[in-house]
């Protein structure tokens, strides 16, 4: 029996992969604050906070592989982001270390190098944290936690910058930066059978023709996204891409210019 954890389990991603990751001979145990609507066959429930440190530990017995989701997904203020993204993600790296779980899949987010542009992202397959947000820099964080536990404990490790998650393709950026719900968890099954220990940062964007990403780190240990944004835009939003992507400075979009400043909560 291979058994999952999924935190943030309620959230939109942890919602879409329920579906697409039930196999038979496997457990999916969603962790949340609130309790995950009609629990399926083969789905364990955990309802609590992964920052609590014994609410971690039960959630991380016997499990193959992480697939941590949870914290806030926008920007907070910079201590409430310290406390549950920065701090939570280290108590939870901990309760897996003690329990022995082999592998872990990090959500960072193109906010850790939202500073970044278009162009650089293609030429340097994992470039330096560059955030644009105090949420940028506790992904950020995330990823250096990510980067000593699997050092000093020889674990397999991966974060996943995530571009624009959606079950559609709603604005002409998300050409570029979309990633499907079925690549979503493509990557977590990649993740999944991937065990050589150490630290990666791969892109979460699916194959999408005009994405500003290298997908190399992601097919190094499996990772080969299937679905282009590009199929499932509207001719309008086609149309409009074009303009909208090549006046593109940065990675983060509007949200790496003066109209969001850190600390303030994204609308």
């Amino acid at each position: 029996m291979t058994t999952l954890l999924l935190t943030g389990a309620t959230g939109m991603i942890g919602s879409a992969l329920r579906p697409r990751l039930a196999r038979p001979g496997r457990t999916l145990r969603l962790l949340d604050t609130v309790e995950p609507a009609s629990p399926a066959d083969g789905e364990q429930v955990v309802v609590g906070s992964f920052a609590e440190s014994a609410v971690a530990a039960k959630a991380c017995e016997g499990v193959d592989l992480i697939v941590h989701l949870g914290g806030h997904s926008k920007e907070q203020s910079w201590s409430e982001l310290m406390s549950v993204n920065v701090s939570g993600t280290q108590q939870l790296l901990e309760a897996a270390r003690i329990a022995n779980v082999p592998r872990i899949l990090l959500a960072s987010s193109i906010h850790a190098v939202g500073f970044l542009a278009p162009g650089h992202a293609r030429d340097v397959p994992a470039p330096p944290p560059r955030p644009d947000s105090y949420y940028g820099v506790s992904k950020a964080a995330i990823e250096a936690l990510g980067s000593l536990y699997a050092d000093r404990y020889e674990m397999s490790i991966t974060s996943v910058r995530i571009g624009t998650f959606g079950t559609t393709v709603r604005e002409p950026r998300m050409l570029a930066t979309w990633l499907s719900a079925d690549d979503a968890s493509r990557i977590v099954e990649a993740c999944l059978t991937f065990d050589q220990p150490g630290h990666r940062v791969i892109w979460g964007v699916s194959n999408n023709s005009r994405r500003w990403f290298d997908l190399e780190p992601g097919h190094e240990i499996g990772y080969f996204p299937l679905d282009d944004a590009e199929m499932c835009a509207s001719d309008q939003l086609r149309a409009d891409a074009e303009q909208v992507l090549s006046a593109s400075q940065f990675l983060g979009g509007p949200l790496a210019t003066d109209r969001f400043p850190p600390g303030s909560p994204w609308i």
